[in-house]
């Protein structure tokens, strides 16, 4: 995708600013608006955020309408939803893991095959392999890594990187134990062990 908006804006690089950061946050662009799914985006929001002029986004959006393939990838985005950010809240870890461009594959599927072998319940795999970033796979797991599976992981093809985000150590902390949440996996998995008992 960097290639396509280098190559359409290769002579407006404020532009290509702007294109790069709808792309990124899954902003669409119809009908002469910015949209976040069904919600329109105000321009001079967008131009504070980015630090451009609110001119540079209409002529953005105006260039992106008028190049057909633009237009066809633009306005079909849309932001996809992660747990990544609220998993530690939640109780469950988050797995970083950057990995060589030449073996990501290779090593994405060992990250996975490691998970399984030792019975890690993900919750969501997340990963961005784009041309000019670095490639990583973001995973988040119910529980604790194990230590095995953590030195395993470090083992794997193409490993670069490892970061775990982990839960917050104070329960009062956890959205379950903190707001009035109906339903929250790990209260419910806590009340589970607790009836056992």
């Amino acid at each position: 995708m960097m290639l396509i908006l280098e190559e359409y804006f290769k002579n407006y690089p404020a532009r290509r600013k702007v294109a790069e950061f709808l792309f990124e946050n899954g902003l669409s662009v119809k009908n002469g608006k910015i949209y976040l799914r069904d919600v329109e985006v105000p321009i001079s929001e967008l131009a504070r955020v980015i630090g451009v002029n609110r001119k540079i986004i209409y002529h953005t959006i105006e260039y992106i309408e008028k190049t057909y393939p633009l237009k066809l990838i633009f306005e079909r985005l849309n932001p996809l939803p992660s747990l990544i950010d609220v998993a530690p809240l939640m109780g469950w870890e988050v797995l970083e893991i950057e990995l060589d461009k030449d073996s990501y594959l290779k090593g994405f599927h060992r990250v996975l095959q490691l998970l399984h072998e030792h019975s890690v319940p993900v919750m969501e795999v997340f990963s961005r392999n784009l041309r000019d970033e670095p490639s990583k796979l973001y995973i988040v797991i119910d529980g604790t890594l194990p230590v095995e599976a953590f030195v395993r992981i470090k083992e794997a093809e193409g490993f670069r990187k490892l970061i775990i985000r982990t839960p917050e150590k104070d329960k009062k902390k956890y959205v379950c134990e903190y707001c009035e949440v109906e339903y929250c996996p790990k209260r419910v998995l806590i009340e589970r062990l607790s009836q056992r008992l």
